[in-house]
């Protein structure tokens, strides 16, 4: 849960902008995309194909 408490004689957009960023930077809004629609979990087997193609990506993009 992020908490933004008003510093002083904090402008209201000031007080705005520095929720948001925080809001941003502790990934809830990622969390929240992710949760928004159901999807089934993948078995162990898709799951270990699609691993396999991220670290080829990754190595790829890496130069290795």
């Amino acid at each position: 849960m992020v908490k933004v408490e008003k510093k002083g004689d904090e402008r209201p957009e000031v007080l705005v902008r520095r929720f948001n960023r925080e809001v941003q930077q502790s990934g809830i809004m990622t969390i929240a995309k992710k949760k928004r629609y159901f999807e089934k979990d993948l078995n162990r087997g898709l799951r270990r194909k699609s691993a396999i193609r991220r670290n080829s990506i990754a190595s790829l993009k890496r130069g290795y």
